[in-house]
């Protein structure tokens, strides 16, 4: 859709552009401002380029931790505009202007680069990990295309349902095990002037969750089919899902749509919320609300809509990836060799407190309650989260993944 540009002051009239033009502009400003990896980083240091600010903190501690594990740091560069953030990789593969580390999403939009061949294949520094116990086996296929893997975990999110249990208690509610639970929990809050779920559109990304939340929990297969290109938005089972999110909306039980992540933390931490769906990474936010785990705040996986369905989980994880003609491209690749060491994903994970793609690595002493365990993700997953209070991810859905009981 065309953008207009407003009227300049001499009262020249509104011009339309076109989105790509937009892009093109912001991305071509960006090279100049935001990829100071085109001229590279002095010896010992490497650039790594991602689309937000909220893995400043976390990426400087695991480059403070590779620094004595291989010798190399880490420097964050950062494009907060994801539509820029895009365009200025996808562009700069073809070029030595490129930067040498990137964030990027697993799943599917990490093949979509690997196509490019762009960026390096990583195979190596996973199957020496992976021989150490420092990665989650199951993950792989996430970060791989055609069998050779192009990308290295960051991180591990899995998406849940916050809720209050002081909240819950006073209106004679448990945990929900089961899709009626879920619903006849949201009745009784509203019945008591409780908003029962936060629905957002604040920021655009978060418009795909309530969709992806319940058509996950009605048909996981499906889901992953239509995150994969295979099936379409049209198909009887997606205006399914979407009408179930238009019976909450009919039934008020929805927050108004601006509220953003950090009111709606706080709105349930102090009981004036019924419930969040998000990412495991929202729990530093909780807790900067207040939040104690187990007493005004827990989580539960949203039971499943379908008895007879495979019970499923989102989860996300971003790609540590490599590019081809980065600049300083020999420190880049001996950066990946160290990344999943334990030492460097504990500074990353405890610094984000979210959970870690290395199981020798602890779960970091604030991090979100209930998360479902590291054995559960046996299948692919896709983008992100914050440890403070933005996402460091992007708006593309994650994927579906089985779990064994969460």
């Amino acid at each position: 859709m065309p953008a207009t540009l407003p009227a300049t002051t001499s009262g020249t009239a509104p011009r339309t552009v076109t989105r790509r033009a937009l892009l093109t502009a912001a991305a071509a400003g960006t090279l100049a401002t935001a990829c100071g990896t085109a001229e590279g980083q002095p010896p010992g240091k490497v650039a790594v380029f991602g689309d937000s600010a909220a893995l400043a903190e976390p990426m400087t501690a695991a480059g403070a931790a590779l620094r004595r594990v291989a010798g190399i740091s880490l420097v964050p560069e950062v494009n907060p505009s994801l539509e820029a953030f895009e365009q200025v990789v996808k562009t700069s593969l073809r070029t030595r202007k490129t930067p040498d580390l990137l964030k990027y999403w697993s799943g599917y939009r990490l093949k979509e680069l690997a196509r490019t061949g762009g960026i390096e294949d990583l195979t190596g520094a996973w199957d020496a990990a992976a021989r150490r116990g420092w990665v989650d086996r199951s993950l792989r296929a996430a970060f791989s295309h055609e069998g050779r893997v192009y990308g290295l975990p960051m991180n591990l999110a899995y998406w849940v349902f916050f809720y209050n249990p002081e909240l819950f208690a006073d209106h004679g509610l448990r945990r929900p095990r089961t899709w009626g639970d879920f619903l006849a929990a949201c009745a009784r809050l509203k019945r008591n002037r409780i908003t029962p779920l936060h629905g957002t559109a604040h920021e655009r990304w978060p418009s795909f969750i309530w969709f992806q939340e319940v058509l996950s929990r009605q048909d996981p297969r499906f889901y992953e089919e239509l995150m994969t290109g295979r099936a379409r938005y049209t198909d009887p089972r997606a205006e399914r899902a979407l009408r179930t999110v238009v019976s909450f909306f009919d039934q008020d039980w929805f927050t108004p749509m601006d509220m953003d992540f950090p009111d709606a933390a706080a709105a349930v931490v102090h009981g004036r919320l019924g419930m969040v769906p998000c990412g495991t990474w929202l729990g530093s936010t909780l807790a900067g609300a207040g939040g104690r785990p187990g007493v005004n705040v827990d989580a539960f996986v949203l039971p499943m809509a379908e008895p007879g369905a495979r019970p499923s989980v989102i989860f996300e994880s971003s790609a540590l990836v490599a590019t081809v003609k980065g600049p300083d491209r020999a420190e880049a690749l001996k950066a990946t060799r160290g990344w999943l060491h334990p030492a460097v994903m504990k500074a990353f994970a405890h610094t984000l407190q979210d959970n870690c793609p290395n199981p020798r690595v602890p779960r970091p002493t604030r991090s979100s309650p209930d998360s479902p365990p590291r054995s559960a993700a046996t299948g692919c997953g896709c983008s992100t989260g914050s440890g403070s209070r933005a996402r460091p991810n992007s708006s593309r859905p994650p994927s579906t993944t089985s779990r064994a009981s969460c």
